[in-house]
């Protein structure tokens, strides 16, 4: 017990620290004197740049998590992915189109799938990966896009395939190709970008850069963050 605070054992990297039980494994990094100058973003679980994977001591399981989400425990072994390495096909969105066999022409490596859904068990976020992996490889684009929606690109789903693919590259495709050719713009989107171009904003935009960092953090915990509402 350190001041009246549960403490643990978690070993960063293969070193070892004692940290308060409450923390996130961000936290307890920082509380064990790391020093995040990569793979640190929002902290909020929103931008996936804090993918780690750990395993428990007596546990056979290697697992996956946002260091900014996940709360440390006994005897944890971390070590933080802040890049996972995978190529990006590069592709023009006018010229590519919605078709069934648009996701494996530009992603073939899909055809591999397995269909182990290792790739679901390791997403942070509770995604149904291989579901989507599925339905690009069925030409579904719809399908692929929305049960891809919450995707934070963290990389644990690619990390973990037995099959080597990498799901969230394939995602985007889907999603871009759903939003320009399916669903088709959205009226407030278009709204909103007139009216930034307009300068509505300006006056707002100029006094968030003058303001000082305690109340433009109160500012940021309190924000409005339900993208679905």
């Amino acid at each position: 017990m350190e001041n009246n605070v549960e403490m643990v054992t978690i070993h960063v990297m293969g070193k070892k620290h004692g940290v308060p039980n409450d923390l996130t494994i961000m936290k307890a990094m920082e509380y064990a004197g790391h020093q995040f100058r990569r793979g640190s973003g929002c902290r909020g679980g929103y931008c996936g740049a804090c993918a780690t994977l750990y395993r428990v001591k007596g546990s056979y399981k290697l697992e996956g998590a946002l260091a900014c989400q996940k709360i440390v425990e006994e005897g944890m072994y971390i070590a933080q992915i802040p890049f996972n390495p995978a190529e990006k096909i590069t592709y023009d969105i006018e010229k590519v189109r919605p078709a069934v066999n648009t996701m494996v022409e530009h992603y073939p490596e899909l055809s591999r799938c397995l269909s182990c859904n290792t790739c679901t068990k390791a997403c942070p976020q509770d995604i149904m990966v291989m579901d989507y992996v599925q339905a690009s490889l069925r030409g579904d684009i719809t399908q692929a896009a929305k049960l891809s929606f919450d995707c934070l690109t963290c990389g644990l789903c690619a990390v973990r395939c037995p099959a080597e693919i990498v799901p969230y590259n394939a995602a985007t495709l889907a999603r871009r190709l759903y939003a320009k050719y399916i669903d088709g713009p959205s009226k407030h989107v278009i709204d909103r970008a007139a009216a930034v171009e307009a300068g509505e904003y300006d006056e707002g935009i100029k006094e968030l850069m003058e303001m000082d960092k305690e109340p433009l953090q109160k500012l940021y915990e309190n924000r409005d963050v339900n993208i679905h509402g």
